[in-house]
């Protein structure tokens, strides 16, 4: 499944904005304190809902005022996020839409004022409901896909809960509700990379999380042993990967220490021994990380990567672009955001946007709509070397 549209009312800088026909592979850029890491927190706030509820996400955030949009009336208004998305359901491609509204009720408590989810049954009119509630009262249908019955003839669920609670929530541990199984994994499975470089480096215990390489990636000894130890042939990959992005890696392995915690080795081509990761460049460590992260034998189905250009020699950027891409057209989707020209060079036309913020809102544009940048990339032009002379109107990277 792939995300392909996202629209926001009211979120943080966010009054009015939208992506559409989203790429599996999307780069933004902006300047700093534009609003790229408000975009990706979108998933990290629907994610919390589902995680705990929506009272808990917006206090994580500050509360309702502090994530309602300044200008917004706290009284009347809410805050509503909009995600399209496609999925099979009953072998057929359809676009499913899930869209909440958050406002706050008499006693200024945050409510689920509206939470639904859509698709198309057939070919023709117009989306159905499968999930429909508001304020903690609402509906779902038990049968969605038993297409050969007429909509008034599906059995519908009605139940009630807590007012701040999601219904996907609940209904999303269930199977026989497809989309919102289906788009609640999506969001719990979610991944956003802000990679760390000295919190990736030395020796680490050899107990603690190793499934999947952590947020800030101090984890990445243990994951990289679990996959050579498990998964070998993964493991291989990443490092035929490596040699072939990284000039002069000849193989890199896992050490164990005499007290039992583990390094990483790199081995140089001219040399015999390996190089503990303390002696290894940070653009060599990170590039190994990022590549743990995409060759992970239980991918996450939704990456967001912030400013992978740090630490990283700007040959290697478009190296790690082909990385993403591929990621991305092995199931994948993912999202960058970067303030490297550089970077921006190795992206395609439709695969870049850019937020403008002006008043103290954001707004989102993309490449390919703008005729001056889609002429010059179209005569051989680079996408950082126009942002650079300034054709990304607003978001120049200075």
């Amino acid at each position: 499944m792939r995300i392909e549209t996202i629209r926001i009312h009211n979120f943080k800088a966010f009054r009015e904005a939208e992506m559409t026909d989203i790429p599996p592979f999307c780069v933004v850029v902006g300047a700093n304190g534009s609003g790229k890491s408000t975009l990706f927190d979108i998933f990290g706030f629907l994610r919390d809902c589902l995680t705990f509820n929506v009272s808990s996400a917006l206090q994580r955030r500050g509360g309702f005022r502090e994530v309602l949009s300044r200008g917004a009336n706290i009284e009347k208004d809410h805050i509503a996020l909009e995600i399209q998305f496609r999925m099979d359901i009953g072998g057929v491609n359809r676009l499913v839409t899930y869209e909440i509204h958050i406002g706050q009720n008499k006693n200024r408590k945050p409510v689920v004022r509206r939470e639904k989810l859509r698709y198309k049954r057939g070919r023709h009119g117009s989306p159905y409901n499968f999930l429909n509630f508001e304020n903690g009262q609402g509906y779902a249908i038990i049968n969605e896909e038993d297409f050969s019955k007429e909509e008034e003839e599906l059995t519908r669920e009605y139940q009630e809960i807590e007012p701040d609670v999601l219904a996907i929530k609940g209904l999303g541990q269930f199977s026989r509700f497809k989309a919102a199984s289906a788009f609640r994994q999506l969001i719990e499975n979610w991944h956003v990379s802000d990679f760390h470089i000295n919190l990736a480096r030395g020796s680490k215990d050899a107990a603690g999380e190793y499934e999947h390489l952590s947020v800030s990636g101090e984890n990445l000894q243990l994951v990289a042993q679990h996959i050579y130890e498990n998964e070998p042939k993964v493991f291989q990959r990443i490092v035929t990967a490596m040699k072939h992005r990284v000039p002069g890696i000849g193989d890199v392995e896992t050490i164990q220490s005499p007290d039992g915690r583990l390094l990483l080795g790199f081995r140089d081509q001219s040399f015999k021994d390996p190089f503990i990761d303390r002696y290894v460049s940070d653009g060599t460590i990170k590039m190994f990380a990022y590549l743990v992260l995409l060759y992970d034998p239980h991918p996450h189905p939704l990456l967001c990567v912030e400013e992978p250009e740090n630490q990283l020699y700007p040959t290697l950027l478009w190296e790690l672009a082909e990385e993403f891409r591929a990621y991305a057209e092995r199931g994948g989707q993912v999202f960058v955001s970067s303030h490297s020209p550089d970077f921006l060079n190795a992206a395609q036309l439709d695969e870049v946007f850019w937020l403008v913020k002006e008043n103290g809102h954001t707004t989102i544009h993309r490449a390919r709509d703008n005729t001056q940048i889609a002429a010059f990339i179209h005569e051989g032009d680079k996408m950082g070397y126009l942002w650079k002379q300034g054709f990304f109107t607003g978001a120049n990277p200075q």
